[in-house]
């Protein structure tokens, strides 16, 4: 089975994110993917070379990095599923107008026009304000699913939300047989 695994820029999630596609490389054939910041950006979280070359070593393939590379996802069905994690408020934004101007928002935009799901693992400091619109619209699409989310420092950054990324696997399962992993909020 073909897993698109899309990244965006949150990078302080990376450490976390890592290890779950090692344990969907083990089941899944991955296709990674990397956002503009996440293919770019070096960060006190490490280097966008460092990044690349960890996703490389896991997928056995670089990632794809161009709207141009992602496209053909949709036409020429090349994925069961697309898992984006971490999924950056930004990027919820984009999926929930249906803006696709960058690789991970264009493959999960070409990606459902067959039908198939999207596992969303949401990483944003506003998804109790900004964003929270945005979850919403997302929620309540079709092939849309989310990865169990909650907040993940209440005291010192009240409305941020960051998905339990040990629950991909979980998510991605039922993702696949139609169902969302429950709850969704913890």
């Amino acid at each position: 089975m073909n897993v698109g695994f899309a990244m965006c820029g949150s990078f302080c999630t990376y450490s976390q994110v890592f290890p779950v596609m090692e344990l969907l490389s083990r089941d899944y054939h991955l296709i990674p993917i990397f956002s503009d910041a996440a293919y770019t950006i070096d960060s006190r979280f490490g280097t966008a070379r460092e990044h690349i070359h960890a996703a490389s070593e896991i997928c056995g393939r670089e990632p794809l990095h161009t709207i141009a590379q992602v496209e053909p996802i949709g036409p020429k069905k090349l994925l069961d599923a697309l898992v984006i994690a971490p999924c950056t408020g930004n990027s919820l934004a984009k999926l929930a107008h249906s803006i696709a101007d960058g690789p991970v928002t264009m493959a999960a935009k070409s990606h459902l026009r067959n039908g198939r799901p999207v596992v969303i693992a949401v990483s944003t400091n506003d998804a109790l304000a900004g964003a929270a619109e945005n979850i919403g619209k997302l929620m309540s699409r079709k092939h849309i699913y989310f990865v169990p989310f909650g907040q993940d420092d209440p005291r010192t950054k009240p409305t941020s939300m960051v998905a339990d990324f040990s629950r991909i696997p979980q998510a991605l399962e039922e993702a696949l047989e139609g169902r969302q992993v429950q709850p969704v909020l913890l």
